[in-house]
């Protein structure tokens, strides 16, 4: 099989060559192929890979964060079911049953 810059060698050669009306043809066709393309490209809700990536990085932060309240909630709960404010998690003050700060 030939080279793939051989190939391109030869079609650059062999359109250098043609007449200028069909030049001008393969020029217009260009533009209108390209033209469709973008118009289609925009239909589609398309994102760039670097917006794509940017997302996906968001989305791993927000479920690491998620995993985390769930389980300091499961803690919570198992302390509200054994029986009160056993250890509340680090930073936060005990609230009572009305949602107020508890005096201390």
């Amino acid at each position: 099989m030939l080279d793939p810059k051989t190939l391109d060698e030869m079609a650059r050669k062999f359109t250098a060559n043609l007449p200028e009306g069909v030049q001008q043809f393969q020029r217009e066709v260009e533009q209108n192929v390209r033209a469709s393309l973008q118009a289609g490209f925009s239909r589609l809700d398309l994102v760039t890979r670097e917006e794509f990536d940017a997302q996906a990085r968001v989305l791993a932060r927000t479920r690491a964060q998620l995993e985390e309240l769930t389980q300091r909630v499961e803690a919570l709960e198992a302390a509200a079911a054994g029986g009160g404010d056993a250890a509340a998690p680090a930073g936060e003050k005990p609230q009572d049953t009305q949602g107020q700060d508890k005096k201390a």
